[in-house]
């Protein structure tokens, strides 16, 4: 079906809350790791989402260009075009836009939608997330009011992060960043819920962190917390009464205990960033085929190579099949497995 509009990405959260599951949310760089999402959804007859970061933007672009907006809005229409080839809900994010980069990414790409609208078309991106973690929370939440102004005039849910998500990713590092700001606490949460509920039509997403941390790490490296997300939640229904609720997204997954994801489920998250397993899960058949292939790859010793092995739709249609494959299993981990919305 074609990218979904506002009611239906509503329909999918509030699904997603009530029945203890979460989106699996797919970075994509190029075409080809966009169709590896797309077609892992599909398989899983799961809805799904799907996003963009400012690094992955830029790379869409090419190099001569390195625009991260134009790349954005490249990548976006081309999934807005191979989606409605799929039986699945998709919805389109941007991911961490941190402070500085507000006026020179989000904001152009709020901007494009507007202009979609005007003549009648669809959003370009359903949602976008807006990471704070680089100013001081009040700060952050005075950004995010102006920010969820925009996005509600224009039927676009807002993503926001209060604390900080360790560890490096996609040129973000928090590798060095107190311990203390690892762990949101309910007051941190009960902030943003203060301020960005007073906005008419608002709608957001809470990344709030429990010691999540972004890249590749073993299992048991890194201590993560989702008590925090029950407390934060309970917090939420004293302070507001029992209907309240917050939807929540993990970040900095990779590594987590299947155990550790499913105790997050029951208390509100509802979408899971994945980046850093999808990316390995693409390289790995794509390694293999080369070194499997190296004589065939390469004009060496007077030879010519072989060209249907050399080509790269070779190599890439295996690394878009493994990264399909490694959509599947979050889709399963997450619970969302055959809970497509479609029909």
């Amino acid at each position: 079906m074609p990218v979904v509009n506002h009611k239906e990405y509503l329909e999918m959260l509030e699904s997603a809350y009530k029945n203890h599951y979460a989106y699996p949310a797919i970075n994509v760089s190029n075409m080809e790791t966009a169709n590896a999402a797309l077609k892992g959804f599909a398989d899983s007859k799961s809805d799904g989402i799907i996003e963009i970061s400012i690094g992955g933007g830029k790379h869409a672009s090419g190099q001569s260009v390195g625009d991260s907006v134009i790349g954005a809005i490249s990548l976006a229409n081309h999934i807005h075009l191979m989606a409605e080839k799929y039986d699945v809900r998709i919805a389109l994010h941007t991911d961490h836009c941190t402070s500085d980069k507000v006026e020179s990414f989000l904001m152009p790409l709020i901007e494009e939608t507007k202009k979609r609208r005007a003549r009648g078309e669809k959003n370009l991106f359903n949602s976008h997330m807006y990471d704070g973690s680089d100013v001081s929370i009040k700060e952050n939440i005075v950004i995010a009011e102006k920010l969820l102004k925009e996005c509600a005039a224009n039927e676009i849910i807002l993503e926001v992060e209060a604390g900080v998500v360790g560890g490096e990713e996609d040129g973000m590092n928090n590798e060095d960043v107190a311990i203390e700001k690892l762990y949101t606490t309910p007051e941190d949460m009960l902030q943003f819920e203060e301020a960005l509920s007073k906005i008419e039509g608002g709608v957001y997403m809470l990344a709030a962190t429990f010691g999540n941390v972004h890249g590749v790490y073993k299992p048991g490296n890194v201590k993560l917390k989702p008590i925090i997300l029950k407390e934060g939640q309970e917090a939420l229904k004293k302070a507001k009464g029992e209907d309240a609720k917050y939807y929540l997204v993990f970040h900095g997954g990779s590594g987590s205990s299947f155990e550790e994801i499913q105790e997050t489920l029951q208390y509100g998250v509802i979408k899971m960033n994945i980046d850093t397993d999808t990316q390995y899960a693409f390289s790995r058949p794509v390694t293999d085929h080369i070194i499997k292939n190296y004589d065939n790859m390469l004009k060496i010793d007077g030879e010519v190579g072989n060209k249907k092995i050399y080509d790269p739709r070779a190599y890439l249609k295996k690394g878009e099949n493994g990264m399909a494959k490694r959509v599947q299993e979050a889709c399963k981990v997450l619970n969302a497995e055959g809970k497509t919305l479609f029909k």
